[in-house]
């Protein structure tokens, strides 16, 4: 057994106190949300301070919640975007990786390099809004919020430095039995580099799941917003008007805070239950993605 000295010891007591702090710093936060929005609104408004407990258990601010349409309508459209979404990336992400990982592509190089200037230097919003509204003819519609990020520029050099990984040598026994490109990609380079895809997955998920900025810019019908532009609007334009119908004039302000956390809550919690099973692939994707052998 090794001794430790004094420095070591002193270092290791600062080091947990310093990482219990941390813990307690990004733990709190999400705790206090979900008390207060288990909370009595009246009792709630009272109270001042650290809160580590529902005030008054209810789940009033729920059921008003998942009774106003728009929220229903926003998880719909959501779920919809996430999945959709994340498939065209991936998909799209996988083959774009795949072309620049192969060694014989004639100006690999180059379309490389073309590739990495877009992640400095962009067209602009206006541009991009032209496009899209005019030359692509998809304002006000699900696809403007599918086709233009079809691949993000970070994500598809992860993947190709993951699937330059593979060994060569899998790729020419392959061709020798008579596969294809689209054979050896969908049966040797995607199976031996899921880690790296796993964290890809992930990250254009989460990106597809908070994001509000496109809807907000190309949509117009209230039935495609997603459910993070309707919570933006209960957020920050701060209109719970249409779950506060039957409360007392006096009462409104207090349910209308509790059902902002409640929101909160309803539209983080899938993001926080799939992250724990993907989490063992992320430092193992980004580390093969990222380091070149």
């Amino acid at each position: 057994m090794i001794k430790k000295s004094a420095g070591e010891h002193l270092f290791n007591v600062f080091n947990i106190i310093f990482m219990t702090g941390l813990i307690i710093a990004t733990l709190y936060p999400l705790l206090y949300v979900l008390f207060a929005s288990l909370s009595d609104p009246a009792t709630l408004a009272q109270s001042r301070g650290i809160l580590l407990h529902p005030l008054g258990f209810t789940l009033e601010a729920y059921q008003r919640v998942f009774e106003n349409p728009s929220i229903s309508t926003g998880y719909r459209n959501t779920l919809f975007y996430v999945m959709a979404g994340t498939a065209i990336n991936l998909i799209m992400t996988s083959l774009g990786a795949y072309a620049l990982s192969r060694r014989n592509v004639m100006w690999r190089r180059q379309l490389t390099l073309l590739i990495v200037f877009t992640m400095f230097f962009s067209g602009g919003l206006i541009p991009t809004f032209l496009l899209v509204s005019r030359t692509l003819n998809m304002l006000n519609t699900p696809w403007a919020l599918l086709v233009p990020t079809a691949i993000n520029t970070w994500n598809l050099l992860v993947l190709k430095t993951a699937f330059e990984s593979v060994p060569i040598s899998l790729e020419e026994a392959a061709r020798l039995d008579g596969a294809n490109d689209f054979t050896i990609l969908w049966r040797i380079v995607i199976p031996l580099s899921l880690p790296a895809l796993a964290v890809i997955f992930l990250f254009y998920a989460v990106g597809h799941w908070n994001a509000y900025f496109h809807a907000l810019i190309y949509l117009r019908d209230r039935e495609l917003y997603p459910l993070q532009l309707v919570l933006r609007e209960i957020l920050i334009v701060n209109d719970t008007n249409s779950m506060t119908t039957g409360v007392t004039s006096g009462d409104v302000a207090d349910i209308g805070e509790t059902i902002k956390y409640a929101t909160i809550v309803v539209a983080t919690l899938p993001i926080l239950l799939l992250y724990p099973f993907l989490q063992r692939y992320f430092v193992k994707g980004v580390l093969i993605g990222a380091v070149k052998e």
